[in-house]
């Protein structure tokens, strides 16, 4: 069965680097299974209701400002997957969550950053999937589980965030990761080890830094791993595949799940 995927979009530059993070995300491409489809959860896509998209080939949306112009220059013409779309709406009402269907919306950094790396082909379908932060973390968990089964039919599912994303505090200066954000990043690892789910949803008031790593207002970024984490709660495996840092302290990290 595929695994679900955590991973860190990092900033819209990762689109035009080459770089240990960017190198790893070409290779992740290569050796996954090759997905039939790909259900995407991002951070730049926030919404009180479930927002599900149905669109034919997405544009591409430049939810950023005052990059080089190669960034810009970029495409990534995706085309929806109708089939698919409409499995992931029955699957959500048959757990009892509302959705909303999106049939204008093209696709936002957070998406096609981390797929110009993984397919740079374009050509797996995509179903973009906004995330809800105001939800309590168990919630947005289940909806992860609701759509597990689809996991059983290659469709691979992403949750593209950051397990630390706090602007505020970037330096751009750093050669290396600030101590707090390696903490907060370990923390997370021993529970995600264990599939401490208590823990991981308390993990405001329980992880070192908490409130630097994620803070209350950008809590969007983390929120896509309950997501992913919850289309893998048949097998509750976890396994780190990559950790590195920008700036001291924006995270690149990639977690495989089930």
């Amino acid at each position: 069965m595929i695994p679900s995927l955590f991973i860190a979009h990092g900033s819209p530059l990762l689109a035009i680097e080459d770089n240990e993070y960017t190198q790893f995300l070409q290779q992740l491409g290569h050796t996954l299974p090759r997905p039939k489809a790909i259900v995407l959860f991002s951070a730049h896509w926030v919404s009180g209701l479930q927002k599900v998209s149905e669109v034919a080939e997405y544009d591409t949306i430049y939810d950023f400002g005052g990059f080089p112009d190669e960034l810009y220059q970029i495409s990534y013409p995706a085309k929806g997957d109708l089939e698919t779309a409409r499995a992931v709406e029955r699957l959500l009402d048959a757990n009892n969550f509302a959705s909303e269907v999106e049939s204008q919306r093209g696709l936002d950094h957070g998406a096609w950053v981390i797929l110009h790396h993984l397919f740079p082909e374009a050509d797996i379908p995509v179903i973009a999937m906004s995330v809800n932060p105001r939800l309590s973390p168990s919630e947005q968990y289940r909806i992860g589980t609701s759509l597990a089964a689809l996991r059983a039919k290659d469709v691979l599912v992403i949750g593209s965030g950051g397990t630390v994303h706090n602007l505020g505090a970037l330096n751009w200066q750093a050669n290396d990761a600030d101590q707090w954000a390696l903490e907060f990043d370990k923390w997370l690892e021993a529970r995600l080890g264990d599939w401490n789910l208590k823990s991981l949803y308390a993990y405001e008031s329980l992880a070192p830094s908490a409130r630097l790593a994620v803070p209350p207002y950008g809590n969007e970024h983390f929120v896509p791993l309950f997501y992913a984490m919850g289309a893998a709660d048949a097998s509750r495996t976890a396994k780190l595949l990559h950790r590195s840092y920008q700036y001291g302290s924006l995270s690149q990290t990639v977690w495989q799940f089930g």
